[in-house]
C-alpha cells in the first residue's frame, strides 16, 4: 500500500474510531444518563489484555468484579468507622488489596487492571454503596467496551479493504 493510501486508511480509522466513542459517550450521557467517564473505564478495560470479544468480556467482568469490592469496601468503610476510627482505612485497603491481589491467580477472570479500574470507578463516583450504584456503573462500562470492541472490528475491516486496495 503506498504511502499515501495508508494514510488516508488511517485517518479515516481514526475517524471511524472518534464516531464510535462521540456516540457511545453521547448515548451514556442523554439516554442511559450514567456517567461519560465510565463509559471510558470500559473502553479502556477492553483494551487491557487481548483485543477480541472474548478477552473483552473476561476484562468487562473484571471490571465489574472490582465494581462489587469498591462497593463491599464502601460499605465495609461505613460499618467499622464508628469502631475503628481512623485506623478504618488501613484496615479496609489491607484487606481489598489482599482480595484483589490474590484474584489474579483465578484461571481466566485474572485481570488485576480490570479488577482495579473497577474500584476506582467506584470511588470515584462518589456514590454510597449500593444496587444503583453498581448498575450505573456497570451499564456505562458495559457500554464502553461495546464501543471498543465495534472500534476495533471497523478497524480490522478497514485495515484489509486498505490491504486490498
Amino acid at each position: 500500500m503506498p504511502h499515501d493510501a495508508g494514510v488516508a486508511t488511517e485517518f479515516k480509522i481514526t475517524l471511524g474510531e472518534s464516531v464510535v466513542a462521540t456516540v457511545a459517550a453521547t448515548i451514556s450521557a442523554l439516554v442511559l444518563e450514567v456517567p461519560v467517564w465510565a463509559m471510558f473505564v470500559g473502553w479502556i478495560s477492553y483494551f487491557t489484555r487481548g483485543v477480541n470479544l472474548r478477552q473483552g468480556l473476561i476484562n468487562l467482568t473484571c471490571v465489574f468484579t472490582g465494581l462489587g469490592l469498591g462497593i463491599a469496601a464502601g460499605a465495609a468503610t461505613h460499618a467499622l468507622t464508628p469502631h475503628l476510627g481512623s485506623a478504618t482505612l488501613t484496615v479496609v485497603v489491607f484487606a481489598m488489596s489482599v482480595v484483589v491481589l490474590s484474584l489474579r491467580h483465578l484461571p481466566v477472570f485474572n485481570n488485576l487492571l480490570g479488577f482495579f479500574l473497577g474500584l476506582v470507578a467506584f470511588f470515584a463516583s462518589h456514590q454510597p454503596p449500593s444496587w444503583s450504584a453498581f448498575a450505573d456503573l456497570g451499564l456505562a462500562a458495559g457500554i464502553g467496551t461495546t464501543a471498543a470492541c465495534i472500534a476495533t472490528v471497523l478497524q480490522r475491516r478497514a485495515l484489509r479493504t486498505g490491504a486490498r486496495a
